[in-house]
């Protein structure tokens, strides 16, 4: 065999492998893997299809606020901070030992409000935007510190977004129940552990949790009409 012919096949191989080596590889997206823990404290929160206002609309606050209450009396868990802002809403959810998995309360939440305000408006299509996206409170670096401010700006997200003029007028206003001893919101709220660490007493405890908003306020140049 000549050199030449030699030389062309070589080439021709060469070509193969580089035309071989640009072919498009298939790509799989995997979902991120969500940290499943009991006994920790979860800030849950998931949007609207669209990022659509739906839940200005009163029947998905009745839809929202009865799917929530719903959870509640079938899983056991403890809610610590619940509010609606248009598009979007917000959870602090701690779970138990013995309890439900956060992805189970979170996804009857989200069912049950869609099922709910579609049935009574007769609307069609899906409800939510997403999968719900969670952070743990004990992961912080100090979440005894992060939890108040964390309460607060869940609390003035509707106030910023010019839904209310103070967290305590807003729709579901848990954070009421940090501040006036016997407080009953719209959904049942239980006071976190980490409050209690505040003061010796409830008064105490409110008193030291309202310094939170302050600086929040004054952070954020936030005044209440």
């Amino acid at each position: 065999m000549s050199k030449r012919l030699k030389s062309s096949k070589r080439l021709r191989a060469i070509r193969k492998r580089a035309r071989s080596s640009k072919r498009p590889v298939k790509k799989t997206i995997s979902k991120r893997l969500r940290q499943i823990q009991q006994g920790v404290t979860y800030h849950c929160f998931s949007s609207c299809q669209g990022f659509n206002d739906l839940l200005l609309d009163p029947e998905a606050e009745i839809a929202f606020t009865e799917a929530t209450e719903m959870s509640q009396n079938k899983y056991e868990f403890e809610l610590g901070a619940a509010e609606i802002v248009g598009n979007h809403f917000h959870l602090v959810i701690r779970t138990l030992e013995n309890g439900a998995t956060i992805d189970r309360i979170m996804q009857y939440i989200k069912a049950r409000t869609a099922e709910k305000y579609n049935k009574a408006t007769g609307r069609k299509g899906p409800f939510w935007n997403e999968r719900y996206k969670c952070k743990i409170v004990e992961h912080a670096d100090d979440p005894e510190e992060y939890l108040p401010r964390l309460k607060w700006y869940i609390a003035l997200n509707p106030v910023r977004k010019g839904l209310s003029d103070n967290p305590r007028n807003n729709y579901i206003g848990f954070i009421n129940c940090y501040l006036i001893e016997g407080y009953e919101a719209p959904v049942k709220i239980t006071l976190h552990p980490f409050f209690y660490k505040l003061g010796n007493t409830f008064a105490e405890c409110a008193e030291k949790f309202l310094e939170y908003e302050k600086e929040y306020l004054q952070k954020e140049l936030i005044t209440y009409s």
